[in-house]
């Protein structure tokens, strides 16, 4: 049998004590998070590591947000609310985010290290922070602020 990552056992682990306390909404969330990662396992014909889910976690967050987004705009209060419980069952699993400063910090260093100065270098600068930031921050806004930075 091939090794389970410890993010996948611990998902699988926390679906079991979510069925034994009965916690009906926790545990349709984790078992979407597990069909997510079985999915993909499946479409890809391997197994997902610990970096692969986070990535795949924080895809399947930012599909919350955009949804929280819309659903928000369109005064539909359940949907959000659900929407929401489900995104902080998501970023449990999620490295803990980085500050502000944080991200600057990142940022300078990786177009140090690039020594990307124009719009076209963009791609190393985000190539270097992409692994960095997954699951950790917004790469779009990441995107939106180096995009600035070297305009």
């Amino acid at each position: 049998m091939a090794s389970t990552t410890s993010l996948k056992i611990r998902i699988t682990d926390d679906m079991k004590s979510a069925m034994r306390s009965k916690e009906k909404q926790r545990l349709l969330t984790i078992r979407l998070i597990l069909a997510a990662i079985k999915q993909r396992e499946v479409d890809e014909r391997c197994e997902l590591n610990d970096n692969d889910i986070v990535v795949l976690l924080d895809k399947m967050a930012k599909q919350r947000r955009e949804s929280i987004e819309q659903y928000r705009k369109a005064h539909r209060q359940e949907l959000e609310e659900q929407e929401q419980f489900e995104l902080k069952i998501i970023q449990e699993y999620l490295p803990a985010a980085l500050s502000e400063a944080e991200i600057e910090t990142l940022i300078a260093e990786a177009i140090n290290s690039t020594g990307a100065s124009t719009m076209q270098e963009m791609g190393k600068v985000m190539g270097l922070l992409k692994p960095q930031l997954q699951g950790r921050a917004d790469l779009g806004a990441v995107s939106t602020r180096v995009k600035a930075l070297l305009s």
